[in-house]
This record gives C-alpha cells, structure tokens and sequence, in this order.
C-alpha cells in the first residue's frame, strides 16, 4: 500500500517527460475512421428516403411538430401577441393578450396560494420588473414556451421513470442514454433536430425537453424507490392493482420529491432560452444573442437580467408548491366563492383591466415611452473600465496564459496518444477495477479513431484549468458556508442567484473585458461552473455527525484541529462529487465558450451547427460526452471509496 502513491507520482513524472520528448503525439491521419461522413450519410437517408409504410419518416416528424405547435400557438396568442386574423404583415389582432396587470395579478396570487403573501409580493416585483423595464413581450413569449416544455417535459421524465422503476432491465438500458442527453452539449443535437423538425419555435421546444427531462427520470426513479415499504405492503394487502399501486400509493407518497424534479425541469428549461434562440425561438433569449452578436453591452444585459429575474420568481413559485406538497391543508368550506376567493379577484382584475385597456391602452401594456432602461449605464460602466484599467487586465490576462494555462496546454498536446490512452485505462482500474477501465479505454479509442484526439486534448486542458481554479476559489468559500451559519445565508444567497444565469450571460462581462480567446473562455466556465464546488463543499462540511465534533473538542481539539482533522476528511467523497459536477458543467460550457475563439471540441460542434453538419457535431458531441462520463466515473468512484474508507458507506453493497 505504501508504494502506490509513489507509483502513481512516478507514472506522472514519466507522462510529464514523455510530454516533453512529444514523440507520437499527434494520432496518424491515415488510421482516422470516416465516421462523420457515415453519419451524414445516415441522416441525409433518414430525412429524405426513411419511411413507415407509405408515410414518410419526415412526414411523422412534421405532424408531431404541428401537434407541439397548437398549443404552443395558443399559449404565445394568451400571454404576448394576442390571437390574430391573417398572416404576415396584413395580420389583425382580433384579441388583445392578458394585460400585463392581469398576468401579474395572477402570479401573485400563485405566490399567495403556494406559500404567503411575502412570496406574492416577491414574485409580483419580478414581473413588474419585466414591465417598467421594457421587457414584457420578449418575457412573454420565453413564458409561453417554458409553460408548454415544463408539462412534456415532467410527463415524459415522470412515464420514464415509473418505467425505469417497474423494470430494472429497462433501468440499465435508459442510464446510459441519459448520461448522454445530461453530457452531450445541445449544440451536437440541435442540426438533426433541425433537419427533422423545421427551424422554428418547434425545433427549441423539442432541445429543451431533450435537454431538460433526464433529472426528471432520475428523480423519479430514485424517488419511488425511496418510498417506505411499509406503504408498499399495506397497499398491497389491500388489493391494489399494479395501477393503483403507481398512482394512488407511490406517486402521492413521493410527491415533495418528485416536485423536486419539476423544478429542475423548469430551470433547465430557462437555461436553454438562448440556445433554443439560435434556431428559432424567440423571446429574451434572441434579445441576449442579438446584443452579443451586435456586442450591445446595455442590451445584453438588460435581456440577461429580465431571464434571471423571471427565473427567480418561477424558481421561488415552484419552490414553494414543492413545500405545500408536503403539507395537509384543511378543505375550506362555502360555496364555490368563499372556497376560490383568489381565482375570483383574479379573474376580475383580468376581466376590469383588458376592458379599460380598450380605451386605456396604460392598462393593457405598459407604456413604451415610460419603460426605464439600464443599458447606459450597464455600456458606459464597461467602457469606463476598459478606459482606465485596460493595462491592468492585460497584464492580468498575460501573466495567468504565460504562467498557469499554457504549460498546461503543452503537457496535454505533448503526451504521445499510446501512453494517454495506457494511463487512462490504468486509472479506470485504479479507481473502479476492470469494468471502468474497458470503458475509458473504448471511449478514448473512440475519440482517437474519429481524428478527435488533438481537439479532445485541448478540451481537456481549457476544463481542466478552469477547474482547478473554481475548485480553488470555490472549496474554501463551500467550508467557509459550512462552519459559518451567517456566512452560509448569505453565500447560499448569492450561488443560488448565480445558477439562474443562463450560460451565454457569463460572456457578455467578459468579452468586453477581456476580448476573445482562452483565457476569456476560462473565466466565464469558472464563473458559471463553480457553484457545485461551493455548495458540495458546504455540504459536505455541515452534515459531519455532531458527536464527532463533540469528541474532538472533548479531546481538546482546537477549530483549526477539528477542522483539518474531523470536518474535511469526512467531508471529502461530498467536495469530490462537487468536484464531478463542477467538471460536468464546465464541459457544458465549452460549446458556449466556442463563440470567444476557443478551438477545442466545443468549437467543432458550433462550426457544425453553423454548417449543418450532422456527422461532424455528433462525433465531436459524443467525444466531449465520453470525457465527461470518464471523468464522472472516476471521480463517482473515488468517493464512493472515501466514503467507504471513512466508514460512511458499507463496502459489500
């Protein structure tokens, strides 16, 4: 056991020469497998010649789309353009949408039902923002599509995972395709989906229900296996059907979790409004690429902050019915009136405002020439920083390429590929035995046969860098949380704000402060992947037993001493998946980062979209999804080992 690290320190000493030699670096061309151009191939034949029976594979798609639409039409008529006769420019509105008084009316009284008039009000301000702020109808029509993925999304994940849960064969099949939906980036899907289902609002519903239903799956599955048998046995002694069981037993019993999962599917479903934007969706989400394409500092983030704010206040609403869930509410007695009072006030300030706003129009839309806007402000403070600290950020932006990033980017494009692929099937033995060092091998081949290797290499470096430093910053401040309850509100404040970012919001501040290149990409993945390693971190640290700490301090420990001791060994497998879901997100964010100039694996996928690319984004998709399932994995697997090693999990299980 004593010589295992020493080998290990000598293998990498030996990589790092070996990296230095760079012989057999780069993988021969002429072994590189055509698979990109086969998969085109099958795309192209799946789109124009497959078909079921005499209807034809695209024409299926096609309907479903239409399906998809009606009611997506209908939700966007409601809440942002109104219902309309003709088409195109010679359209008539017929039917005003929901006044913004109205809609604003009706969330908070969602706040007010779901939790307390605290909520109400809070959720109420968020909309009002998107009002006074000019906002409204872009918000609108992103509303109108999260109300229509949210269901599909919830229904599918909620039917897959009731089926993962009745057959585990079904269970072993559907992992894996999960972890590819969760680790290939959207990008890599979004041609074939194009291809299969037009540009248009369609095609974003149909990658934001891929993209946002697998928590919901796994959610689902491990919430009903968490139900209690004892509800298990005493509905099965009372005659239920296997029906019954699912729906009137286990659903209910799982409920508070299962709520869980609709939030995630909601958040989801806001982080993909800008991609979903690139083919075809509108709303905030083309107002936020727009600006970044026109670098319209004030726009940008005038549009970014209107998706926060309404992600906050769907968050918070989702939230809070996840906690009403859980609560026996006594039925209210009276006629229908006295029982629905909100609904009743509601419907009355919707009927009273759309009429005044017939001859009122302040009561139906918020007045555009009132509407106040931040993108002065927002333009003129950039400007003012890149005026009079530009140097400074320069110098900053060299020293850290020169002295941390490009030794890093060497020593991976210089490990000759047969010894890369050797170490990784080592390190798939060492931390999960024969069955995980398969995998890794296969992957890499994958990667290495399809002329991916030097790109996957240069992958590995941007999120390996931007790793190391959001686990630097962010596992200090996760144990500063977790010993400190004061600090532990306020940080938990600030890194739940941070996760209703969507990705391309990280940019904007960036681009303009930095321009485009490495190091710009690096600081927007930390940024916007360092939450898992803050929040893992705090709570890892704050769920140590308390008889430890009270043994320690019995043995006359000091804080540093518990700490250092008790608090962060014990804590260890939680900093570790933090670490896991700190390389997931970062690995998700290199597509984003491909617009500042990155030329790693993110990039081939973006050029693929651009180019309508089949074969090329989902070879270079499945490339990056490989790193990242070795890498969870591994990392799965050294905690679970921490944790075994700790006497915190059973080691024959």
């Amino acid at each position: 056991m004593a010589l295992r690290p020493a080998i290990w320190l000598g293998l990498f000493g030996l990589t790092l020469g070996l990296a230095l030699w760079q012989p057999l670096s780069g993988y021969p061309e002429a072994w590189v497998i055509g698979l990109k151009d086969v998969v085109s191939a099958a795309m192209k034949w799946l789109v124009e010649e497959a078909a079921v029976g005499p209807v034809k594979f695209t024409d299926l798609t096609r309907g479903l789309a239409w399906l998809i639409e009606q009611p997506y039409e209908l939700a966007k008529s409601v809440l942002a353009t109104g219902f309309m006769d003709g088409v195109g420019r010679r359209a008539e509105q017929i039917v005003p949408p929901l006044s913004w008084l109205g809609v604003i009316a009706f969330v908070m009284a969602l706040g007010h039902y779901a939790k307390s008039w605290g909520l109400a009000l809070v959720v109420g301000l968020c909309f009002t923002y998107l009002a006074v702020f000019g906002q409204w109808e872009s918000a609108m029509v992103t509303l109108a599509s999260v109300v229509i993925a949210v269901p599909i999304g919830v229904a599918g994940g909620l039917w897959l995972g009731i089926l993962a849960y009745r057959h585990r064969s079904f269970e072993r099949v559907l992992s894996p395709v999960l972890d590819l939906m969760q680790t290939i980036p959207i990008f890599a899907y979004l041609v074939p989906i194009l291809f299969m289902f037009g540009f248009g609002p369609v095609s974003a519903l149909v990658a934001t229900v891929i993209y946002a239903m697998p928590p919901m799956v796994r959610i689902t599955t491990l919430a009903l296996k968490g139900v209690d048998p004892e509800i298990k046995d005493f509905a099965t002694m009372t005659g239920c059907t296997r029906r019954q069981m699912t729906w009137r037993v286990l659903v209910p019993a799982a409920l508070s979790s299962l709520m869980v999962g609709v939030n995630q599917v909601i958040m989801l479903s806001l982080n993909m409004v800008i991609i979903a934007s690139m083919i075809g969706a509108g709303g905030l989400g083309f107002d936020v690429l727009s600006s970044l394409r026109r670098l319209n500092i004030g726009g940008g983030f005038e549009a970014g902050i209107a998706i926060v704010v309404l992600a906050i206040a769907i968050d918070r609403l989702s939230q809070a019915f996840a906690e009403r869930s859980t609560r026996i509410v006594p039925p209210l007695k009276g006629n229908w009136v006295k029982r629905h009072p909100r609904s009743v006030l509601v419907a009355a300030i919707l009927m009273v405002s759309m009429g005044l706003g017939l001859v009122l129009p302040l009561f139906q839309t918020f007045p555009e020439d009132s509407a106040l806007t931040t993108g002065k402000f927002w333009s003129n403070g950039v400007k003012y920083l890149n005026i009079n600290f530009f140097d400074q950020f320069e110098a900053v932006k060299i020293f850290v390429l020169n002295a941390f990033m490009l030794p890093i980017k060497r020593f991976f494009l210089g490990i000759p590929w047969p010894w890369a692929w050797l170490m990784l099937v080592a390190l798939g033995y060492r931390f999960g035995g024969v069955k995980l060092a398969v995998m890794n091998g296969l992957m890499a081949a994958f990667i290495l046969a399809t002329g991916m290797w030097e790109k996957a290499m240069i992958t590995v470096y941007l999120c390996g860098s931007s790793v190391m430093i959001a686990a630097a910053i962010g596992i200090p401040i996760g144990v500063w949380a977790g010993v400190s309850a004061r600090a532990g509100r306020v940080i938990g404040v600030v890194i739940d704000t941070l996760q209703t970012l969507p990705s391309f919001v990280y940019l904007i501040p960036v681009v303009m402060l930095f321009r485009i290149g490495d190091f710009t990409a690096m600081l927007a993945i930390v940024a916007y992947a360092i939450v898992p390693s803050i929040r893992y971190a705090a709570h890892g640290v704050r769920g140590v037993p308390e008889e430890l700490l009270e043994a320690g301090i019995v043995s006359g420990c000091t804080k540093g001493q518990i700490l250092r001791r008790i608090r962060l060994p014990l804590a260890l497998p939680e900093i570790l998946l933090g670490l896991n879901q700190t390389i997931m997100l970062a690995l998700s964010m290199l597509v984003i980062t491909a617009l500042v100039g990155t030329r790693d694996l993110g990039q081939e996928v973006y050029i693929a979209l651009t180019k309508a690319d089949v074969g090329r984004g989902l070879v270079a998709g499945f490339a990056i999804a490989f790193i990242a399932m070795m890498a969870d994995r591994m990392l799965n697997a050294s905690a679970r080992a921490a944790r075994i090693r700790f006497g915190l999990e059973d080691g024959h299980v």
